[in-house]
């Protein structure tokens, strides 16, 4: 993996603070965990066009060669699939879009033989509406036990005829439907902070929570190793269901609109601005029952948090000691590229992190953003869910987004705590701007009449080969979404093997992660780099990331790995590099 001896005659000097990782040697602190959007890896059952458990069990041979240590499956439960599955109707079984429960034990001892860890989605927040605790619901009474199981609450206005209160759904429109009695009479409304056909939990009802220990222990039994929990700091709603109006910043899931770059100390949380239907202190009681359900369990089970909480002190109260292992850093995710804002983001994660015990998380794409080799590239602002299309302002350019994107990798790889990849990224694939509208299914497009694209640009099915049908994604050449003409470069066997390529950067980085224990390590920062420079050593490895767009001269030492090609001397603009001195 060594490219070249540096013999530069620039010495840096040090800051005498460090900041370190949490310690301990549980997998998941350092773990490198690969997300799988099961729509969209591989389709390995039929004509469809959808990927499935099946074709994930084929292909993951294809991970162990990349590196990673764990995948993370996005959900597969039975579900009518209007928000891709995220709308659960029964938490403890597998839709037969995706296969059966004898196709994910196959996939879940595959898994195991090849030495990867098994994280599943649970979705905690809200079910279908097809699920037969909300059709139970329906037909009984109100004010019956069916009923308490969602949030059923009677509406205002002299005949009930408006919402209970004013809040808004994250995908658009009111987050409260009204229910036509059997009679046609107007109903009761209930409560969805997303799509209507996604009901809200009451989970203030004991019966609720009894029923998600069982679904844990569900899954624990056959063998998972943890749960990425969506939504989780959205399960109690504040007391007396207050109105609120979100800034006009707007924000993403997380409902505050700022970064939070800065570090802020546990005395200015109270008076931060918590919409009463995130973030509220009710959740932690729920997450301390869960981790004592995983301590019933060999081996180092656990919980991770899709938690969008700022600043990073609040976030860091998920994962104190007796409540979940991990949480999304997703302030991280939203920094942009620049070095003052990514050293400020990098420092206030590890010690809030670190202040609890806890690794701090780096990631950068998921199925719910516009991909970072497109993100990167834009400079408009873009909210988590927004998304991308061919009439969004400052279209960005796809080679500046994916320099971008793989020296942005390069520097979260070495940074020490836990790593999550998005399917896809490794290959350097951009965000799909020009889907066709008709083509469009995420329920923001519609429940906003286009305004928001929504996350289908990110969801695309993958390419595996260059000259198969549908990439190598399936054999009928079918997709769910279509995928570009222009995608055969992408593909993995257009860069396996290939110096240079996407992929070889990602098994390079994660190979000399692996041999070198980066996630178990600590930053130490160097100084007398310009502004637009991060630069830092873990361990042996030095770091630099030129974030601007003049070159800066480098310290003598061995080249590991560089996201770009140079002349080993000067670092360019938009460009990392891994040394060894």
């Amino acid at each position: 993996m060594s490219l070249d001896i540096l013999q530069g005659s620039f010495a840096p000097s040090t800051e005498t603070v460090t900041v370190s990782s949490a310690s301990g040697n549980e997998w998941w602190r350092s773990a490198v965990i690969y997300q799988i959007y099961p729509r969209s890896f591989a389709d390995g059952m039929g004509d469809d066009g959808l990927g499935d458990l099946i074709g994930i069990t084929e292909r993951l041979p294809a991970l162990v060669e990349l590196g990673v240590d764990a995948v993370w499956l996005s959900p597969f439960y039975t579900s009518p699939q209007k928000d891709a599955g995220y709308d659960v109707a029964d938490y403890c079984d597998v839709d037969p879009i995706f296969g059966t429960l004898a196709d994910f034990a196959a996939l879940e001892k595959r898994v195991h033989e090849l030495g990867l860890k098994l994280i599943v989605d649970l979705v905690p927040n809200h079910s279908s509406d097809q699920h037969i605790w909300f059709q139970q619901a329906l037909a009984a009474p109100e004010g019956s036990p069916e009923r308490d199981r969602y949030m059923f609450r009677e509406g205002k206005g002299p005949n009930g005829e408006l919402p209970p209160n004013n809040w808004d759904s994250v995908f658009g429109g009111s987050a409260w439907s009204r229910l036509t009695n059997p009679d046609g009479t107007p109903g009761q409304w209930y409560l969805h902070i997303f799509d209507s056909s996604q009901p809200d939990l009451n989970w203030q009802n004991p019966w609720v929570r009894e029923q998600f220990r069982d679904i844990l222990r569900f899954w624990l039994d056959r063998g998972v190793d943890g749960f990425r929990v969506d939504v989780a700091h959205g399960l109690i709603k504040a007391a007396g269901l207050p109105d609120y109006t979100a800034p006009a910043d707007g924000g993403s899931m997380g409902g505050s609109g700022t970064l939070g770059l800065e570090p802020q100390i546990d005395a200015n949380l109270d008076n931060e601005v918590t919409p009463p239907y995130w973030a509220q202190d009710g959740v932690h009681e729920i997450y301390r029952d869960w981790h004592s359900v995983l301590e019933e369990y060999e081996g180092d089970r656990v919980l991770c948090a899709e938690a969008w909480v700022e600043p990073l002190t609040k976030l860091a109260r998920w994962v104190r000691p007796d409540e979940m292992q991990q949480a999304f850093n997703f302030s991280y995710l939203e920094t942009p590229w620049s070095g003052p804002t990514m050293r400020a983001i990098i420092n206030a994660s590890l010690a809030a992190f670190t202040g609890v015990g806890a690794p701090s998380t780096w990631v950068l794409s998921n199925h719910d953003v516009v991909r970072h080799a497109s993100r990167l590239a834009v400079t408009a602002e873009n909210p988590q869910g927004h998304g991308i299309g061919p009439r969004s302002p400052g279209q960005p350019l796809r080679s500046l987004g994916l320099r971008r994107a793989r020296a942005a990798t390069t520097l979260m790889l070495a940074l020490p705590g836990s790593a999550y990849l998005y399917q896809g990224e490794e290959l350097g694939l951009p965000e799909v701007i020009d889907l066709p509208d008709e083509a469009r299914q995420d329920p923001t497009w519609f429940r906003t009449d286009g305004e928001r694209y929504g996350r289908d640009g990110c969801r695309v099915p993958i390419p595996w080969e260059a000259d198969a049908p549908s990439y190598g994604f399936g054999n009928s050449g079918k997709s769910w979404l279509p995928q570009p003409a222009d995608w055969a470069p992408y593909a993995r066997d257009s860069q396996r093997g290939v110096p240079g390529s996407t992929l070889e950067l990602y098994r390079s980085l994660l190979a000399e992660r692996s041999v070198t224990d980066l996630g178990l390590g600590h930053v130490e920062w160097l100084t007398g780099y310009p502004d637009a420079v991060v630069a830092f050593r873990n361990g042996s490895v030095t770091v630099i990331a030129n974030t601007g767009t003049e070159p800066v001269e480098l310290p003598a030492g061995e080249i590991i790995v560089a996201s770009e090609g140079f002349d080993g001397r000067s670092l360019p603009g938009d460009t990392a590099v891994w040394l060894r001195a």
